[in-house]
């Protein structure tokens, strides 16, 4: 009111002027500005970041008043890059502004919460049982009440309880379960701990003391690629996005990067200033696109086969037509492509006599094993200048080995001959100047881009392509082999003209005209389309030109090669500065190794990886766990206990969702024409097993006896435990648990679920979880196995698939998420900003804080103290139930550990009678461990013994840790009460365990870091301390993040270095460092000569078409709604509306998208099923259902449907005709499919990694229907009692 005065009094009011008449003072009053000032005032200001996985890593001032925070604006004062570097800031998007949403909103999750059935059974248990152990006997062993919760998962109905309860409730079920099954029972899932590496680590301590087990994630979300581990040995090390910057040609394959890495696309548009070339490969018209210089649209699924037409390019004219002296020498040096592989010939269905490539000679099978006493089977050999056959340094041979042995300090890339101090340049072909004689072989190479996928092109040719090698003849200990360089079999395998006789090929005489094309094609030869040889030119259809590929993909064929040109000629003269920017989406196919291989392969022929600026750049979640050393004592209990237990996701799920009853998709069709098919039977889950039974996977449980008996029975018989159980596996009487998933002692019991959406967001094969883990209301369409269809062979077929195998569902999360919807106790966790924690990226080097800038409102806690308070409560409810327990814990073989060099040559099956039951070679390793069970809070608190007796390490090094265990105790304090971890450091706070991981860790301590080097120094021969030397009295500490993020020190755990000459680029050590990839060879590897590899086609890179997963024949038209069902191919991409994969159901969010769930598709395929922008359409399949509203739009390609993840049903999601019930999230109508290749193990880098080898959850391959909705059904109405409540 007085502001309204002050205007009606303005021409009264005495006014004074000063600046000479240019300023006015007047007297009015100004309290109503009070209201907006106050808006904006604040007490603090507090640095933080969003632990999401979105690799963004931001740091952000939160603005607190009053105790709440007030809002939020981005950092400004990251440490610079470079003078000649645009910086990492500002950072942040508004996805992450947005967050603060949460702490206060009605979603937020106040109060732990039980399901009110549950909560019933338990109290009414309670209140009669002897304990509270026995009070859960009571709830779970009466099936009628179990199955009375389970079937209320997913309908709400949960009841307030006090946080006293909640422990009690959830540590007697885990003291249950461990005593009643055994601890492997209990599982935890939790993903991303660089996002919030304490908040990860307290649950994951948790379960690794009471022998729980730790499920992965990265390879479950399908982020990583198995291809990276098998090219080098390594998963997914990328450089940061400065080094962008360095590039002058960036192509941008699959990567959304404006909308998936929005505060590091500055560099992409910042580096077209200085001329670098952009190309976008993408088949919807994405953000990218319009970033780029051209814009290239493959039909989804096709990449591989505009890769490999792509390389050929590249061979044809940069290392035939023209010889780059660079790249040369890099492949030379750096690659396989001069190692030799045997080649045994085979015969064709039509009689016609090839060879076909092996293994790669190895020193053993040299006379006198080549002078190699150590480890000659796993040595590869290549020809020197004089073609001798030679034993070059660096293969995994040389790692591995007593110490002191004769070839110890030879595991380098020195240009050396193993045995002395000899130069030696390797040969890459047998047709090189001077090269010994040489004949030319016939070799045939699998073909798979003639199959008919439906919805997919396909090119017909020979299933397999017969051309023409340069071979040799070398003697061996007995005998002799022909043998050719990876060098020339890629270049036969891509197609390339060598002036080879013959080399073009003839067609076959008694060919089958059907499988030829129309009278009429044919390439400049006048071949018909089919032949097999060489091309002549880029127009032939032959695999894999230009011209092949354009049948597939749809891509031009100039634009292919001028791409491919430019790329090359580019690396060619700024050393190997062509950069691809990948993301997930080539991951996300059954085939995604080929996709990723096809581009690996034309990064390594143009000498990128491992030269700033170059390489392959790889962005998916937030991978890159920096102080990953420091972080994995903690984590995983690995300063009390070891080994611990860890299991991949995938194949765990596989199982226990019984997503493996239904799988159609048969053996047959995945394996190579030149494979023996009587020796590869059977279903997909039958290779997992083997798998398990050989060491080549984790298992979870892992023996179908309670493993606390299995060690009880060998002590009372007197034997050593490792003795009773390969007694106890070999006569049968012990069993593992993978050869029957449905019998009820193999299933888990108890599932724990924090920092995740499992149930909303990553959970493929959805309405499957539904059904058979939690046991309640699904959408799943189709039918298992029948009795005409092929059963498994290994696996035990119950007739009646059980439903609702978990006893207990936990979940931690502050909104109420699908997944908590599911769960049986939701627990209230703290927010980003109430809570003290880590975090780092790929995207940047440095490191970052978590800061609790208000205290957790409601009854909200840390994940710290929420399993903190579960040990306290275990330690006490297990007392009369367990105590000092020793237990039996098997672990796979283990990639950096001498146990990958378990079969060298052939693939032998102990319960096949091809082989013994060796632990540690054959099968997997046996461990006994005593675990203190009374005592699960003492350790949990504490940082134990083993640091000091047994030091840390990783990735195949160790060192001491005994001075940073007695700094951490100056530093966190000691415990003083007396007990079993007395006199240790203390980890009571989350900022005690924050001090942990930096003190541990070499990336944080400079100390560590010099020894880390030293470490692996030992190993090399060569000196790699001057790479951290200079930080050597360099120690992070928690405090000193919080006042600005810090650059994290160079560690031989990663291959780049962080340096203020060059942004991190991945593979840099290798190159600059001749320090050996961590694969067979050495060597960054074209070929790939396990048995699985070979039998599956895949030994060398090609082109797979996507699979058919049969899912639409049995519901298509089976409930029809009057209107038109048409077939389209389902993608899931990034969202833009959310933060990364999940948080879509924040308020700004859905307002600036639909305010729901959303699918996209083209203007063509709505057109033709009558549907309209904003519809209410239908998607289904055998899986399930989705309903939401139609997004018509002219950048999607027709034939895909894209849905963007994760859009969960509990906002604006109605009924689906097809289920009857609340349409699905978009892992509704996917499904598990496993690939055996992914499985191999104990076999140099084909061997398991937590996070690093494994099954991936692959959906792209799905296709639905769609179809206008007929009636939008909102489900209001009151729920009836489910059948048999």
């Amino acid at each position: 009111m007085s502001h309204f005065l002050d205007r009606l009094q303005h021409f009264t009011t005495p006014t004074e002027s000063f600046a000479g008449g240019h300023g006015t003072v007047t007297g009015e009053d100004r309290t109503w500005e009070d209201a907006y000032r106050n808006r904006w005032a604040h007490e603090k200001v507090v640095r933080s970041t969003h632990g999401v996985n979105c690799t963004g890593s931001c740091s952000w001032k939160i603005y607190v008043k009053g105790g709440i925070v007030a809002w939020e604006t981005q950092q400004t004062d990251y440490p610079r890059t470079r003078a000649d570097l645009p910086n990492h800031e500002p950072r942040g998007c508004a996805r992450g502004a947005s967050y603060s949403w949460y702490l206060y909103s009605a979603n937020r999750v106040k109060y732990p919460m039980v399901r009110g059935r549950l909560m019933a059974h338990w109290r009414a248990a309670r209140s009669v049982a002897n304990s509270a152990v026995d009070a859960w006997a009571m709830v779970v062993e009466d099936e009628d009440k179990r199955r009375d919760y389970q079937r209320q998962r997913g309908l709400g109905g949960f009841v307030r309880a006090s946080w006293d309860e909640v422990d009690e409730i959830i540590a007697a079920a885990n003291v249950y379960t461990i005593k009643k099954y055994g601890p492997d029972r209990v599982i935890g899932f939790s993903p991303i701990p660089a996002m919030s590496m304490v908040s990860y680590a307290a649950g994951s301590r948790y379960l690794s003391l009471i022998g729980g087990v730790c499920m992965s994630f990265y390879d479950w979300y399908c982020d990583l690629p198995p291809s990276s581990p098998q090219v080098w040995g390594e998963q997914t090390d990328v450089p940061e996005s400065a080094d962008w910057y360095n590039s002058t040609f960036l192509i941008a394959w699959g990567s959304n990067v404006p909308q998936t890495r929005t505060p590091d696309a500055h560099f992409f548009t910042e580096v077209r200033y200085k001329g670098a070339k952009t190309v976008a490969i993408t088949p919807d018209y994405s953000e990218v696109a319009k970033l780029c210089d051209l814009w290239m649209h493959p039909k989804q699924g096709t990449d591989a086969a505009l890769a490999m037409a792509m390389g050929h390019v590249i061979l044809k004219e940069f290392y035939f037509e023209r010889r780059s002296a660079y790249f040369d020498d890099y492949v030379r040096r750096y690659t396989d492509l001069p190692l030799l592989v045997q080649l045994e010939e085979r015969t064709l269905g039509d009689g016609r006599k090839v060879m076909v490539p092996g293994r790669y000679l190895r020193a053993s099978d040299l006379k006198g094993a080549a002078g190699q006493g150590n480890n000659p089977e796993w040595k590869t050999l290549a020809f020197d200048e004089a073609g001798r056959v030679v034993v070059p340094n660096g293969s995994i041979g040389f790692r591995w080995g007593a110490e002191g042995r004769e070839d110890e300090g030879r595991w380098n890339l020195e240009d050396k001959e193993a045995g002395g101090d000899k130069q030696v340049k390797l040969r890459l072909s047998a047709l090189e100047v001077d090269a010994p004689a040489h004949d030319v072989a016939d070799v045939g190479f699998p073909y798979f881009g003639g199959i008919a996928t439906p919805n997919f092109t396909a090119n017909t040719q020979e299933e397999v392509l017969v051309r023409k090698v340069p071979v040799t003849t070398v003697k061996l200990e007995s005998g002799e082999a022909t043998v050719a360089t990876v060098f020339d079999l890629v270049a036969a395998n891509y197609g390339v003209a060598r002036g080879l006789e013959n080399e073009f090929g003839t067609p076959t005489l008694d060919a089958d005209a059907s499988s030829l094309p129309p009278e009429g094609a044919g390439d400049a030869l006048g071949r018909p389309c089919g032949i097999t040889g060489a091309a002549t030119s880029y127009d032939d259809d032959v695999p894999y030109t230009p011209a092949w590929q354009e049948k597939i993909t749809g891509v031009p064929r100039d634009q292919a090669i001028a791409v491919a040109r430019q790329f090359a000629d580019n690396a060619d003269k700024t050393r190997g500065k062509s950069m691809v920017i990948i993301g997930a989406a080539m991951n996300h196919w059954y085939h995604s190794d080929m996709n990723y291989r096809g581009i690996i392969n034309m990064l390594m022929l143009c000498g990128c990886i491992g030269q700033s600026g170059g390489g392959w750049a790889h962005y998916v979640g937030q991978e890159k766990l920096r102080p990953q050393t420091g972080w994995t004592a903690l984590a995983f209990a690995l300063d009390w206990i070891r080994p611990p237990r860890q299991q991949n996701s995938t194949s765990f799920f596989y199982a226990h969702t019984d997503q493996w009853r239904y799988e159609k998709l048969g053996v047959d069709e995945i394996l190579s024409p030149l494979a023996d098919k009587a020796a590869f039977g059977g279903s997909l889950i039958d290779y997992n097993v083997r798998a398990e039974r050989m060491g080549w996977l984790p298992s979870a449980p892992q023996l179908q006896t309670n493993p606390l008996e299995v060690a009880r029975t060998a002590a009372e018989r007197g034997v050593e435990a490792k003795d009773h159980v390969v007694a106890g596996l070999k006569d049968g009487s012990l069993k593992m648990s993978c050869e029957d998933p449905d019998h009820p002692a193999n299933w888990p019991r108890n599932l724990f679920v924090w920092r995740s959406n499992l149930l909303g967001s990553s959970g493929k094969g959805h309405e499957y979880f539904l059904k058979h883990l939690l046991g309640t209301s699904h959408g799943v369409q189709g039918k298992h196995l029948g009795d005409d269809d092929a059963k498994p062979q290994e696996v035990a077929w119950h007739d009646k698939a059980p439903e609702g195998k978990l006893d207990l569902l936990v979940t931690l999360d502050f909104r109420m998420s699908t997944t908590c919807l599911y769960s049986d106790i939701v627990l209230p966790t703290a927010t980003w900003y109430e809570k003290n924690d880590l975090n780092t990226s790929d995207m940047h080097p440095f490191i970052h804080p978590l800061s609790a800038a208000v205290d957790p409102v409601w009854e909200s806690k840390s994940d710290w103290e929420i399993y903190k308070g579960f040990a306290k409560k275990f330690s006490e409810v297990c007392v009369g139930h367990l105590g000092v327990e020793k237990e039996v814990v098997l672990t796979p073989l283990m990639h950096d550990t001498p146990a990958e060099l378990a079969q060298p040559f052939d693939v032998k099956d102990w319960k096949r009678g091809e082989c013994e039951l060796v632990p540690g070679k054959t099968a997997p390793q046996i461990a006994v461990v005593e675990r203190d069970y009374p005592n699960t809070y003492a350790r949990f608190t504490a940082l134990g013994p083993l640091m000091n007796k047994l030091g840390n390490g990783g990735k195949g090094i160790g060192w001491n840790t005994q001075d940073e265990v007695h700094q951490l105790g100056e530093l966190n304090g000691v415990v003083a009460e007396e007990g079993t971890s007395c006199g240790m450091p203390r980890i009571v706070s989350d900022i005690d365990a924050t001090e942990v991981v930096l003190s541990l860790a070499p990336e944080t301590n400079g100390h560590v870091a010099v020894k880390a080097w030293a470490a692996l120094s030992k190993i090399t021969g060569r000196d790699h301390t001057h790479l951290a030397l200079h930080r050597e009295d360099e120690k992070i500490r928690f405090r000193d993040i919080q006042a600005q993020p810090r650059k994290i020190i160079s560690s031989p755990t990663w291959s780049g270095l962080e340096s203020e000459k060059v942004s991190y680029n991945a593979g840099y050590t290798n190159v600059h460092e001749l320090i050996p990839w961590r694969t067979l060879t050495g060597r960054q590897q074209f070929y790939l000569d396990h048995p699985w590899m070979q039998a599956f086609g895949e030994g060398l890179s090609s082109y797979r078409p996507p699979v058919d997963l049969k899912t639409i024949e049995e519901v298509m038209g089976r409930k029809p709604n009057g209107h038109k069902e048409i077939t389209l191919n389902f993608i899931t991409p990034h969202q833009k509306w959310g933060i990364h994969s999940t948080y879509s159901d924040n308020l700004m969010m859905l307002t600036l998208n639909r305010g729901g769930p959303v699918i996209w598709l083209s203007e063509d395929d709505a057109k033709g099923a009558g549907i309209e922008d904003n519809d209410w359409v239908e998607l289904f399949n055998a899986n399930g259902a989705i309903a939401a509203r139609a997004v018509v739009s002219q950048r999607v390609n027709p034939g895909m449907v894209m849905m963007y993840h994760a859009q969960e049903k509990i906002i604006n999601t109605p009924g689906s005709e097809i289920t009857g019930m609340r349409g699905g999230i978009h892992n509704s109508v996917t499904r598990i499919v496993t690939k055996p290749t992914h499985m191999i193990g104990g076999y140099a880098q084909f061997s398991y990694g937590f996070n690093y080898y494994g099954t991936i959850g692959t959906n792209r391959d799905e296709f639905v229907v769609v179809r206008k909705m007929n009636r939008i059904d909102w489900l209001d109405d009151e729920v009836a009692e489910p059948a048999g409540a």
